[in-house]
C-alpha cells in the first residue's frame, strides 16, 4: 500500500518552478520564525503562554485575560503550523518530481524534523521559565533549520551528480572558514542576548553569568574577522576569475555584512532599542544566508533533464 506522498507522487508531476517555489517557501518561513520569534521575546511576551503544549493550564488556545503578551506568544506558536505546511509542501513537491530526487526529499524530511525539535525546545524553554541556554538553543537550531532550507533551495536549481568545483581548493579552504567564523559569530550573539537586557519577560528572568559589554565587544571582534574573511574572499574570487554569479554572491555578502554592523553599531550606542535587535535578527538571517550561498557557488551539479513532462503547476492529474 503506498503512503500518502507517493500515492500523490503518482498522480502529480511538479514543474521545476513549482518545486523551487516549495523551497522558497520554506526558507522564506523559517527566516520568518525566526524574526517572529525575537519579537516575541523583544516585547516581552515570551510566557505569555505560560505552559506547553497548552496556553494555560486549562485552554489550548490563548484566552482573553493573558492580553497582547499572550496573543504574540500563541501567534508565534500558531505560526509553526505555517511553516510546517511550507516544509510538507516542499517535501510534496521534492517526492512529486519526475526523476524522483531522494537526496531533495531528504532535505525536506530533515526540515520536518528540525521544526518539530525545535517546537520541542521552545516548550522546554517555557517550563523552564525562559532559562537564557535554552533560549539560546531554540534559537541555534532555527539557525539549523535556515541552514537547511538554504542548501535545499540551493539544490533544487542543481542536478545530483557529483559536484565538481569551479574555483581552486586554496578558495574552498577560505570559504570554509568564512562559514567557521559566522558561527563563531552567531554563537557569540546567542550569548550576547543571553546576557543581556531583553530576558522576554517582564518578571525576573534569570540571565547568562557574563558582563553584557564585554560579550558584545567579542562579538564586535567575531563580526570584523567574518567581515575580514568576506572582503579577503572578494578579492581572490576577482583574482582567481571566478564565475561572475560566484563573485557576484560575495559582493552580496559584503553589502549584508556592512548593514548588518551598522545597525549592530547603532543598536550598542542606543542602548539595544527593541526596534534595531529585531532588525538586527534578521540581519543575522540574511548574513548566514550569504555564507552560505557563497560556499555552494563554489561547486556545481549538472542538472539531469526529466523525461516526463510536468503535469501542471497545482493541480492532481485524475489518472
Amino acid at each position: 500500500m503506498l503512503n500518502p506522498f507517493a500515492f500523490l507522487a503518482d498522480r502529480w508531476t511538479p514543474s521545476p518552478r513549482t518545486v523551487r517555489r516549495a523551497a522558497s517557501a520554506a526558507l522564506l518561513m523559517s527566516v520568518v520564525i525566526v524574526v517572529t520569534g525575537g519579537a516575541v521575546r523583544l516585547t516581552g511576551s515570551g510566557l505569555g503562554c505560560d505552559t506547553w503544549p497548552k496556553c494555560t493550564g486549562d485552554s489550548l488556545i490563548v484566552t482573553e485575560e493573558q492580553g497582547f503578551h499572550g496573543a504574540v506568544e500563541f501567534g508565534n506558536r500558531m505560526l509553526t503550523y505555517v511553516l510546517c505546511a511550507a516544509v510538507g509542501w516542499c517535501i510534496l513537491a521534492a517526492r512529486s518530481a519526475k526523476p524522483w530526487r531522494r537526496s531533495l526529499t531528504r532535505l525536506g524530511w530533515l526540515q520536518f524534523a528540525l521544526v518539530m525539535g525545535n517546537a520541542v525546545l521552545g516548550g522546554i524553554t517555557v517550563l523552564t521559565g525562559l532559562n537564557p541556554y535554552s533560549v539560546a538553543g531554540h534559537f541555534l537550531l532555527a539557525t539549523s533549520l535556515l541552514t537547511v532550507t538554504t542548501v535545499t533551495w540551493q539544490r533544487t536549481a542543481e542536478g545530483d551528480t557529483a559536484p565538481r568545483p569551479r574555483v581552486p581548493a586554496p578558495v574552498r579552504r577560505l570559504s570554509w572558514a568564512l562559514v567557521a567564523a559566522t558561527l563563531v559569530l552567531i554563537a557569540a550573539g546567542t550569548v550576547v542576548t543571553g546576557s543581556g537586557p531583553h530576558a522576554g519577560d517582564s518578571s525576573e528572568i534569570k540571565r547568562m553569568p557574563f558582563d553584557w559589554a564585554a560579550t558584545a565587544h567579542v562579538h564586535a571582534v567575531s563580526a570584523w574577522v567574518v567581515c575580514a574573511l568576506a572582503l579577503a574572499m572578494w578579492l581572490v574570487l576577482r583574482v582567481a576569475d571566478a564565475p561572475v554569479d560566484t563573485r557576484a554572491r560575495a559582493r552580496d555578502l559584503l553589502v549584508v555584512l556592512l548593514a548588518q554592523g551598522a545597525v549592530g553599531y547603532v543598536q550598542y550606542f542606543t542602548h539595544v532599542p527593541e526596534v534595531l535587535v529585531a532588525v538586527h535578527m534578521l540581519g543575522s538571517c540574511l548574513v548566514w544566508i550569504s555564507v552560505l550561498r557563497v560556499a555552494l557557488s563554489l561547486r556545481e551539479r549538472s542538472v539531469e533533464r526529466a523525461d516526463i513532462p510536468a503535469q501542471g503547476d497545482s493541480r492532481l492529474s485524475s489518472v
